[in-house]
């Protein structure tokens, strides 16, 4: 009971949403797909529910091993759950560009690769207006989308999203003359409680990308032994994808805002008084 009152005062938060459930999801799949159906029965609707209604099936008193079975499934949900905050600590920093110093190489080869791909966004119109005047519409209809995400810099990380933090963290040194890194504390202390609340919003949806991200990697592994697997973990990590670029885009425009807001108070303080 103390369980079930714990879990219902998590629920508002997200953690049961975010993280209890997926988690639950995961296990189950696992076990059934992956222990029980395998590639060889991957459609056995019938094997599937015989082998849930054996997990569930209480009538007659539990067992030993019944009780050590559900033990062992709640200990791996518990333990699924708490792990994707790591997991998504992880994809959080690859996804900004913060690449771990023994992947650096490939850091500088993916970043390499970007730059060589990467044209300026007036190019990128140009040669729009051209496949549009040649009545390739389709063709200029892509460049169009991508001329919108493109930024008019050359990449310097290895990832859209660590481009895009960097150039708010310069937005905000040029217009502010401030380093983020080392007055994001005092802003959260300073800022009001709506700005606060608004870095809070983007700054979750942001862990809730990367978490969607981690579940998506994790479903895909676990295709090895059971493929539909794969094919939910691929959906899952190109939601997450796009989510995370809107995340990123959110969070530096609030973040841009707060700063200036911040600075226009600072501004218009000793005015007033």
């Amino acid at each position: 009971m103390e369980l079930l009152v714990e879990l219902q005062k998590r629920i508002p938060d997200g953690w049961f949403l975010r993280r209890l459930l997926p988690a639950a999801l995961f296990v189950v799949v696992a076990i059934v797909g992956g222990g029980q159906l395998g590639q060889r029965h991957w459609n056995d609707l019938g094997l599937a529910r015989e082998s849930i209604a054996d997990g569930l099936r209480l009538g007659g008193g539990l067992s030993a091993d019944g009780v050590a079975s559900l033990v062992l499934v709640a200990v791996a949900i518990t333990a699924a759950a708490f792990a994707v905050p790591f997991a998504a600590s992880a994809v959080g920093a690859l996804a900004s560009g913060a690449w771990p110093w023994w992947l650096m190489p490939a850091a500088r080869r993916v970043t390499a690769w970007r730059v060589r791909r990467w044209a300026h966004p007036d190019e990128i119109g140009r040669e729009s207006v051209r496949a549009r005047a040649a009545g390739r519409e389709f063709r200029a209809d892509r460049l169009d989308a991508r001329r919108a995400r493109t930024r008019p810099v050359s990449p310097g990380s290895p990832t859209w999203s660590g481009d895009r933090l960097r150039a708010t963290e310069a937005h905000v040194a040029e217009a502010a003359g401030t380093d983020i890194a080392s007055e994001w504390t005092k802003l959260l202390l300073a800022a009001p409680d709506v700005s606060r609340a608004a870095l809070s919003d983007t700054r979750t949806a942001y862990d809730a990308a990367c978490e969607a991200l981690a579940w998506g990697a994790a479903f895909t592994l676990l295709g090895a032994w059971w493929w539909p697997a794969a094919v939910a973990g691929v959906v899952i990590w190109l939601v997450g994808w796009l989510s995370l670029r809107g995340a990123v885009e959110a969070l530096c425009r609030t973040t841009e805002a707060v700063f200036a807001l911040r600075d226009v108070r600072d501004t218009d303080g000793p005015t007033a008084a």
